[in-house]
């Protein structure tokens, strides 16, 4: 009877504690990361009788979590990689919005300053058609500006983000490392502490939110957390830090590094999945190009327009004034190089353009190898490809003094030139410390500096400076067409050129050729500028002229016809061109030249309009977005997938643990009848000795 007491008092202890497993089950269904639990059970030792061994109930032996290492390190990876995915796409999606939108973008301001170029251009003496083209110049600028704003805005976002996702990282690292000293503590009696091993899981999970992780179990219970490429966020009950500060080379970008007691470490490239990481990976792949694209079109555009104003003249016979600002003011220059912060010396040079239609959308980092040599030995390399750049240096006039260093691409020789160069004065050269690092930034500014600083319409230079017309007594049917100057890189000088003409040609049947006054040369050239072979005048036909004049300028026109001899032509300063629009049509063509991404070594098949070059970069990001849309529906779906299989195993079905109500509580009932038996018996037994 005692047995069978003690058989019924077992099996009522097991089965209440199944019931009080089976509660804490349902009252866990929603808690996030909770493992379902069940008690195991066996039977106790039986004791030996002469007829065998008889069974002396049941125990407790253990209560366990539904729990696997694989399942959970998938739900942890897929978790970090949506995350990233989609921190990501919504920044993207952002950018998108910008750039292709009808009236955010650059294309419709673009479009008005040159559909305004155009109409000016027909009617050049109309004043209020030169003023609209002010007006629309004023405004792609301040399109220019407006996007560019937006741009630093979101990366001003995203330094923010950047450093509240590292508080939610060093917060979760403290809490686990808080549970692996905890878990460690309760698992010293040989036991799993599961629901303190669930909050443990459930912190690392939300953690692969926020940056992507590795986890390695530890014999004492306890896990180690590393991150980036093996730094330990979390080691024992110890947790080290991220923390998302000023960048070394560009303050304005926030880098994160790894804290660890007194020592820190870089580990901004290091870092990926989670949201840190597609942040991260948005800035470097999509933010800072798009930017430098930007910046590439606004100074392409300026120096571009300001170039061929002034290679004209306008309302009042002077040289063309600029519409755009000087984006080689030393104070822009002075913007476009960053002195790291790791540096000793704290030299300022200058980044000046010099051919915009070579210009790429890279960074580049300088550095100071040698301060010894003369001129100094610098090193630089293209950040976008790590390709290294040869540099040249060539001395300063004075009285400024110093360097400049033209950088070039090796592989593209002979012309892999980058479009512009740094300078540094004497003075700055000698606050330059060997082994000093600047981050140059030839385009990332362009948008935010172009600004329209013509504000007189008559200024506008529409009319070309030369113009060229046959005498009147000429007895033949020889033509000559408007001449064009060429080769001027510069503005012009009214002044020279004026000196330099009128140029007179006459026509010699005897030798077939025209002759042209001492100074100047007069050469009969194919269309791409080649000598022509005869270099004499064919009657009949078109024949291609280039007169060098006596101060060194080029001007290129056509001859046509049947002259006799003695008919002349003459070519002479264009100083009474008021209706002249030649000029402004050559304005009004630059919409559709190609001048942006120009490679000099096959310049014929090369480069892009500035059309084109802004719909090139809105292609991208918006391919780049669609896939980003694309990834983001296929990471949910593979998230999805993997938190099932997780909650197939670990998660609470409430109708099962319903079930198991039922059925622990009729063990419960069975254990409490078999109690009442012994009771009966031992009460019968009782009371057959009274």
């Amino acid at each position: 009877m005692a047995d069978l007491l003690n058989i019924g008092l077992s099996g009522l202890r097991v089965s209440q504690t199944q019931l009080t497993v089976t509660g804490h089950n349902i009252a866990n269904v929603n808690t996030p990361g909770f493992s379902r639990q069940s008690a195991t059970q066996s039977t106790t030792l039986p004791q030996f009788s002469g007829s065998g061994y008889i069974g002396s109930g049941v125990s407790l032996t253990d209560i366990r979590r539904s729990y696997s290492e694989f399942l959970t390190a998938q739900l942890r990876n897929t978790t970090s990689l949506s995350s990233d995915v989609n921190a990501y796409k919504s920044q993207i999606d952002q950018l998108d919005s910008l750039l292709a939108g009808s009236t955010t973008g650059i294309t419709p301001s673009l479009k008005s300053f040159f559909a305004a170029m155009q109409t000016a251009a027909e009617d050049p003496a109309n004043i209020p058609a030169r003023q609209l083209v002010l007006s629309e110049a004023e405004g792609l600028a301040r399109r220019f500006n407006t996007v560019y704003d937006r741009l630093n805005a979101q990366n001003d976002s995203l330094n923010k983000q950047m450093a509240a996702v590292s508080d939610q990282v060093n917060r979760l690292a403290g809490s686990i490392a808080s549970l692996n000293d905890a878990i460690a503590v309760a698992a010293a009696n040989g036991k799993e502490p599961n629901d303190l091993l669930d909050a443990r899981e459930e912190a690392i999970r939300q953690l692969s939110t926020y940056v992507g992780v590795s986890v390695v179990p530890q014999s004492d219970g306890s896990q180690s957390v590393f991150v980036g490429t093996g730094q330990p966020l979390v080691v024992g009950s110890t947790a080290n830090r991220l923390e998302a500060v000023p960048g070394k080379g560009d303050p304005t970008r926030f880098e994160i590094e790894f804290v660890s007691g007194d020592s820190r470490q870089g580990v901004t490239t290091q870092l990926s999945g989670g949201e840190l990481g597609g942040m991260i990976r948005y800035r470097q792949e999509t933010l800072d190009a798009s930017m430098n694209a930007l910046g590439r079109l606004a100074l392409s555009i300026s120096d571009q327009v300001n170039s061929q104003l002034g290679q004209g003249l306008d309302l009042k016979g002077k040289v063309g004034a600029a519409l755009f600002g000087n984006f080689n003011d030393p104070a822009l220059a002075a913007l476009r190089v960053r002195n790291l912060s790791t540096n000793t010396g704290n030299a300022q040079p200058l980044l000046n353009i010099t051919n915009t239609s070579v210009l790429g959308t890279s960074d580049y980092r300088l550095t100071l190898t040698d301060s010894s040599t003369t001129p100094p030995t610098f090193e630089a390399r293209r950040l976008s490809d790590g390709a290294s750049m040869a540099v040249t240096a060539s001395a300063n006039p004075p009285p400024g003094g110093g360097y400049s260093l033209s950088l070039a691409d090796p592989a593209r020789a002979p012309n892999g030139g980058q479009g512009f160069d740094v300078s540094f004065s004497a003075i700055e050269l000698g606050k330059a410390v060997q082994g000093d690092v600047f981050l140059l930034q030839p385009t990332r500014r362009g948008a935010a500096d172009i600004e329209a600083v013509l504000d007189q319409a008559d200024q506008l230079a529409f009319a070309a400076p030369v113009r060229a017309e046959a005498n009147t007594q000429n007895r033949g049917t020889g033509a000559i067409t408007q001449p064009e100057l060429f080769g001027s890189n510069g503005p012009i000088n009214p002044a020279t050129l004026a000196a330099a003409l009128p140029v007179g040609l006459a026509y010699d049947a005897a030798t077939g050729n025209f002759t042209v006054p001492a100074g100047t040369t007069l050469s009969r050239i194919n269309p791409d500028g080649s000598a022509a072979v005869p270099s004499t005048f064919q009657p009949g036909q078109q024949n291609n002229y280039e007169l060098q004049l006596s101060d060194g300028s080029r001007v290129r026109f056509t001859l046509s016809g049947r002259p006799e001899n003695g008919d002349t032509f003459n070519v002479a300063f264009n100083d009474k061109g008021v209706s002249d629009n030649r000029n402004g049509l050559k304005l009004a063509e630059l919409q559709t030249k190609s001048t942006v991404g120009i490679d000099l070594n096959s310049p014929g098949t090369t480069g892009m309009t500035f059309s084109d070059g802004y719909g090139d970069l809105v292609e991208r990001v918006g391919t780049l977005t669609a896939q980003a849309r694309i990834d983001s529906e296929a990471s949910t779906a593979i998230l999805k997938q993997a938190t099932d299989n997780r909650d197939s195993l670990s998660g609470v079905s409430l109708d099962e643990e319903a079930a198991n109500l039922i059925k622990f509580e009729q063990y419960y009932n069975a254990s409490s009848q078999v109690i009442q038996v012994a009771r009966s018996l031992f009460d019968t037994l009782m009371n057959t000795f009274r």
